[in-house]
């Protein structure tokens, strides 16, 4: 009995000793965590207070920072107190920086309008800036660099806040000027350009009221298939997937069948031979990554035609999106260039965004939870091993030259 009760007081005093053991190194690690956040928001006020340098390589280096930082953290109630010193810097480097300055402070204020949502406070940044995006925008003598970050703003701004109907006249004035799609050579930050205001007034076009999408029927779908025999890949994929977003618009209208009357039986003839072309091309002057990813995306836009697109579903934690119609792939798209790498972050935790994709609030998740949902290395390893081997396995049968492939 004595030796008994001996050993039972030998492991509860183990047992004791190896739950300090974890108390102390959860607190140490809280602790840590802890000093990093408060570093971390060290080196953002440094790079808030950095956008006001004199030098133009210190406000370009905070501006970078500033942006790689909204990108991949939730930072709104630190970007509330600070929003009308940021608005005033920003507003700064649009009005009196040249070129890259003013593109990085067009992604800036994206994100600053991402971070804020879609309230009051939003809504004020957007309007007191819009003036400035629209100068640069519309300013031929800009910098092709800072009118593409202008362009991508002010859709994406216009998408959260407010001011519709202004800015798809601005970015339509941009990619149907003159020489747009008419096959003549031009630069690469011009195209770029081109492609930014196209992917901005598509992304509005997701929220248009049903009457303005059937006046932009009238004015513009005729019109966009000309892009289609641009020089630049990018233009072509961005035109043949908006061509897919509008026509998926038109079959929400009651108006579908007047609108389809009145289009003309040879024009839709003549837009699908275009696109079976760009879908089948094999020109050797092209490089053969941009004929391949040319091939792909015509091929969706042609099968859409006939059949629904297919639904793509994004994984993130514990959730997921499901992306089953061009209006959602096009929003999705927009905010994954904005955002990065960062998305699947602002899709967790990002009210904004949880609003948009019908996420509902965020999820308040345990660390038994979170440790139970993580697949271990082990499991990851073995996953892949078998994957590996049953591809193998399939591609040696098909190239096999016993093998009847038909």
């Amino acid at each position: 009995e004595e030796a008994a009760s001996e050993a039972r007081s030998r492991c509860s005093s183990a047992s004791d000793g190896a739950s300090l053991a974890e108390e102390a190194a959860g607190s140490e690690a809280a602790h840590e965590e802890e000093e990093e956040e408060e570093a971390a928001e060290e080196r953002l006020k440094e790079s808030v207070d950095g956008v006001l340098d004199r030098s133009a390589r210190t406000r370009q280096a905070a501006l970078q920072s500033l942006r790689e930082a909204f990108a991949g953290r939730s930072l709104c109630e630190f970007l509330l107190e600070r929003r009308l010193t940021l608005a005033d810097s920003l507003e700064r480097c649009l009005r009196k920086g040249k070129g890259e300055e003013q593109a990085l402070a067009g992604a800036v204020l994206t994100l600053l309008c991402l971070q804020m949502g879609s309230g009051v406070e939003a809504e004020q940044l957007f309007r007191s800036l819009r003036p400035l995006l629209v100068s640069i925008l519309t300013d031929g003598a800009a910098s092709p660099v800072a009118r593409q970050s202008c362009a991508a703003a002010l859709g994406m701004c216009c998408y959260v806040a407010a001011d519709l109907v202004s800015c798809l006249a601005c970015l339509e004035g941009i990619f149907t000027g003159p020489g747009v799609g008419d096959g003549s050579s031009m630069s690469t930050q011009h195209t770029a350009l081109h492609c930014s205001a196209l992917q901005s007034w598509s992304l509005l076009l997701t929220i248009c009221p049903a009457s303005h999408v059937k006046r932009i029927l009238d004015n513009h779908w005729l019109k966009l298939p000309l892009l289609l025999s641009s020089n630049s890949m990018a233009l072509r994929i961005v035109a043949g997937e908006t061509i897919a977003l509008l026509f998926e618009l038109s079959q929400d209208m009651e108006t579908i069948l007047a609108w389809q009357e009145d289009l003309g039986h040879q024009d839709t003839e003549f837009l699908c031979a275009q696109l079976k072309v760009l879908a089948t091309e094999s020109n050797k002057y092209r490089a053969k990554m941009d004929r391949r990813k040319q091939r792909s995306i015509f091929r969706d836009i042609l099968r859409f035609i006939e059949v629904p697109v297919p639904t793509k579903t994004i994984r993130f934690g514990l959730e997921c999106v499901y992306v089953d119609s061009w209006a959602r792939r096009r929003t999705y798209q927009a905010f994954k260039e904005v955002l990065g790498s960062g998305i699947r972050h602002h899709l967790q935790n990002n009210e904004l965004l949880r609003e948009i994709f019908g996420l509902g609030p965020p999820l308040v998740l345990d660390a038994a939870t979170l440790k139970a949902s993580k697949v271990s290395r082990f499991e990851k390893h073995l996953y892949n091993s078998a994957a590996f081997k049953a591809r193998t396995k399939a591609r040696s049968r098909v190239r096999d030259k016993r093998a009847d492939v038909l």
